[in-house]
């Protein structure tokens, strides 16, 4: 992790509460709702989307914030995503591109309703983000686990949502090796 100035903007950018609900049968429409709107607004330049983040894993409690990840040919081509995005009310927060160099950030909503994370499919982000999704879907003893450590830590960290997601990152990154790997819990 970074620690200059961009950093800094970063960790102000995502200051609040964290808020973890129970699992909403919703998301998955607010999802496909979405999904509709960005792949009329980014046209020709979206490959695919996907739903992650725990709102795509059915039963598991999560900030009621739905992550969207559209999958692009190149980020260098950020002038035929980024209007279009924009467009739809989305905030741009290049801060975070030193954090995660590989994707590009944005949000929207009030309180938030939705991230967007686009990024090259079959690329590092998106093989991880796939992959623990789908790990998560396979096998909800693993998805309860997840979501105690998530009530865990937001009751710990209240406010600072990166310790919150630096404090995920072991059990994270073990799930995502042994999605990877093709391992049982």
């Amino acid at each position: 992790m970074t620690t200059g100035p961009e950093s800094r903007a970063a960790r102000n950018l995502a200051a609040g509460p964290i808020v973890i609900a129970d699992y909403d049968p919703r998301w998955p429409q607010k999802y496909e709702e979405e999904r509709a709107r960005i792949a009329e607004a980014m046209g020709e330049w979206l490959l695919d989307i996907q739903h992650v983040g725990s709102t795509s894993v059915p039963g598991l409690a999560a900030k009621p914030v739905i992550d969207i990840m559209p999958g692009v040919r190149s980020l260098d081509d950020d002038g035929h995503f980024i209007a279009p995005l924009e467009a739809l009310g989305y905030e741009h927060v290049p801060a975070f591109q030193d954090e995660i160099a590989d994707r590009r950030y944005f949000r929207r909503g009030v309180p938030r309703q939705f991230h967007v994370h686009v990024v090259v499919p079959g690329g590092d982000f998106w093989v991880r983000h796939i992959a623990f999704r789908d790990y998560l879907r396979a096998h909800p003893e693993t998805a309860v686990e997840y979501e105690a450590l998530k009530r865990k830590l937001a009751a710990q960290f209240g406010e600072d949502r990166l310790a919150y997601v630096h404090a995920k990152t072991d059990f994270i990154t073990g799930i995502e090796r042994l999605a990877m790997e093709g391992e049982p819990a």
